[in-house]
């Protein structure tokens, strides 16, 4: 795989990597419960209700989950086939994309959403009872950081696979990219099932019109 990382996905790649990491699995475990598909009890707000703000978050959602289904199928044909000229040019798409649109969708949901959406929930109490408040936010945000970590590395090891001489070392290599694939999906997809199932509905409660009105302007 000659394709080199995108710059963007390296900038933030460098960036993550020296933050440290944030203990909040212990403090979130209502937002992370046994069966990360199993969310606690939030009220359900229908898509039409929601602040268009809100609407076009879900709307990327839905595209990056088609690519996400998209990269699935060619790890499934690099599984029976190995790397060839189409998944690798359909490996290079996929990375293309996190570049182009989930790293701008992630930039902007830490930016003009979540800010105002943390100073919320630590206002009606829905945090963290330690030292340090830390709210659902803080787990979408680690979320985030670990996804663009764990995309940048699979990044590499496809690459890698592609340059080393040794036949037994590339099939070594390369399965470890298609672990850490899936691994990348599924960080994806639970991280996707909880803002449109938990934290968006809780947004749509804590957040007025006017406020989303104000971050449609800045988004």
């Amino acid at each position: 795989m000659k394709t080199s990382i995108p710059v963007s996905m390296k900038n933030k790649f460098d960036k993550v990597t020296k933050q440290p990491e944030k203990d909040v699995q212990d403090e979130l475990s209502p937002m992370d419960p046994p069966d990360g598909y199993l969310p606690p009890s939030v009220e359900d707000v229908p898509y039409e209700e929601m602040h268009v703000f809100l609407q076009k978050l879900i709307d990327e959602h839905k595209d990056i989950s088609k690519e996400l289904n998209n990269f699935e199928e060619t790890l499934l044909s690099i599984q029976e086939n190995g790397i060839e000229k189409e998944t690798n040019s359909k490996l290079s798409d996929f990375f293309q994309y996190i570049d182009n649109h989930s790293l701008p969708h992630h930039q902007r949901e830490e930016k003009v959403l979540f800010p105002l959406l943390a100073e919320r929930l630590i206002e009606k109490g829905e945090h963290s009872q330690g030292p340090t408040p830390t709210t659902a936010v803080d787990m979408l945000e680690d979320d985030h950081i670990k996804s663009m970590q764990l995309a940048a590395t699979v990044f590499n090891l496809f690459a890698l696979s592609g340059r080393l001489p040794d036949h037994d070392s590339r099939l070594v290599v390369l399965d470890i990219a298609l672990e850490q694939s899936k691994a990348l999906v599924e960080l994806l997809r639970l991280h996707i099932f909880r803002e449109d199932s938990i934290v968006f509905p809780i947004a749509h409660k804590h957040i007025s019109k006017e406020e989303f009105d104000s971050m449609e302007e800045k988004g």
